[in-house]
């Protein structure tokens, strides 16, 4: 699971926390501190519980059924987001390859917005259709896809290395006519890099998206915890790299200065430096990779709707397996009407990165509600704690535990105080009121749907204490 997000945050990050200036790559490190933290915990209870719709299973037997329908939902919530956000972004990457070719008019129609939104639906729905086609198909589109990606990739990285500050502001002058700004004044700050690591910490979320398809894996106890080692080591690393070769090619003082007025991107600032035959081989790659991440995104959402309705507290109908194909048919379509949504909101806001601090949140408290389940499942499920067997000594477990509580922990308070004291010009563009909201709605649901297994006579505390069928 590589995102795409590496080609749009680690720059837009500058408009979003302002002052953060040089300071984006040390940020980046440590934003994958708590990703290791939270990794580790999910390899564990991924070792012990590899079924599908992995974070509820590992939250509801480990810790708590209300928290884990909760933290699940909140997941849920913000991947659904960041599906439609992806979808409407890759639009103007398709769109920087057409006007980079040569053809301006087809470019100006894509920006277009019935033209962005129709397109943008249509990418979506297309990831849909992939999804419900099932995982041999699935794995002839993304696998090669990933492997394009790395290369298209690290034509950014080899690119940002060989040029310099002083290759940009010649490229600048002679495209624009203008130089590199100054370098505003103002030093470090420790609030605006711990906002900042909040924000670039998104980038590290991919691995969840193996934990949520366990019960689909071969050998799931050996695969999940090792695919999740591999993407953490293997992307951080690439993401790492490609971030700090952009900002050695591009002055950050420029990046901070546009961003206040336009949406920029890695190959876009590239661009300055390279032939339009390399330009547009790196936005190419930014479009592959943005819609590689759809159909990655939707397996995982669409399956904690399945863990949910296959435990009774979401509505049964949603477990529903296709006949032939074998897919639950009915969570991914639901999921992909919410991310139906988002589009629609990420055009009407003029502003995906709402989309993008609702996911922040929601993954730094599913995160957390994780590492809490490390603690608590030896107590509340000492035959499960029993099979877990990355890193099977609790002198092991509890560290790591409590170092990702931690690091989360703080992470959480930092991202919501810097949303809820933003200056913005409505309050539904502060997205802390309305993920509230929807963590309100899920425990509305949560509440009614257990209450009714209960009257139905199900013995709610055996099914929340044995992993369901695989």
């Amino acid at each position: 699971m590589m995102g795409a997000a590496i080609n749009v945050i680690p720059i837009m990050i500058q408009r979003n926390v302002p002052g953060i200036g040089p300071w984006v790559i040390p940020t980046y490190l440590f934003a994958a501190v708590p990703a290791v933290f939270a990794a580790l915990a999910y390899a564990m209870l991924a070792s012990a519980m590899p079924r599908a719709g992995g974070s509820y299973i590992y939250a509801s037997r480990g810790f708590s059924p209300y928290w884990g329908f909760v933290a699940s939902f909140a997941q849920w919530f913000g991947l659904s987001v960041a599906i439609g956000v992806v979808s409407y972004v890759l639009i103007p990457f398709i769109r920087d390859v057409v006007v980079a070719v040569g053809f301006d008019g087809l470019g100006a129609t894509l920006d277009q917005g019935p033209v962005r939104v129709g397109l943008a639906l249509a990418f979506l729905w297309g990831s849909v259709a992939i999804n419900v086609a099932g995982v041999k198909l699935y794995a002839r589109i993304l696998v090669p896809s990933m492997f394009l990606m790395f290369l298209l990739g690290g034509v950014v990285i080899v690119a940002g290395f060989l040029h310099d500050h002083a290759d940009f502001a010649a490229g600048l002058m002679a495209r624009e006519g203008v130089g590199v700004p100054e370098a505003a004044g103002g030093g470090f700050s420790m609030w605006t890099f711990l906002s900042a690591s909040a924000i670039l910490f998104s980038s590290f979320i991919g691995f969840d998206s193996i934990a949520q398809a366990g019960g689909e894996a071969r050998n799931p106890s050996r695969n999940l915890p090792l695919a999740m080692g591999i993407a953490v080591v293997t992307v951080g690393t690439f993401y790492f790299l490609f971030t700090a070769a952009v900002y050695h090619t591009v002055p950050w003082q420029f990046i901070a200065e546009r961003a206040q007025v336009q949406d920029l991107t890695a190959p876009g600032l590239l661009g300055y430096v390279l032939s339009p035959g390399w330009t547009v081989l790196i936005v190419a790659g930014a479009a592959v990779a943005l819609a590689n991440d759809l159909p990655a995104m939707l397996l995982a959402v669409s399956r904690l709707m399945f863990a949910w309705a296959e435990d009774g507290v979401f509505p049964k109908s949603v477990a529903r397996v296709h006949p032939r194909l074998h897919t639950p048919w009915l969570a991914i379509v639901l999921s992909g009407c919410m991310a139906s949504a988002s589009i629609l909101g990420s055009h009407f806001a003029g502003d995906f990165f709402l989309g993008v601090d609702i996911l922040v949140t929601s993954m730094l408290l599913n995160f957390l509600v994780m590492c809490v389940s490390v603690l608590t499942l030896p107590r509340r499920n000492p035959a499960l704690a029993a099979d877990v067997t990355v890193l099977p000594t609790r002198g092991l477990q509890i560290p790591v535990a409590i170092a990702g509580i931690a690091f989360l922990g703080l992470f959480l308070v930092v991202h919501i105080w810097k949303d809820l004291t933003a200056d913005v010009s409505a309050w539904y563009f502060h997205s802390t009121p309305v993920w509230l909201g929807i963590m309100l709605l899920a425990s509305i649901v949560y509440l009614r749907e257990r209450r009714n297994l209960a009257r139905n006579g199900h013995d709610v505390a055996a099914i929340f204490s044995e992993l369901p069928p695989e």
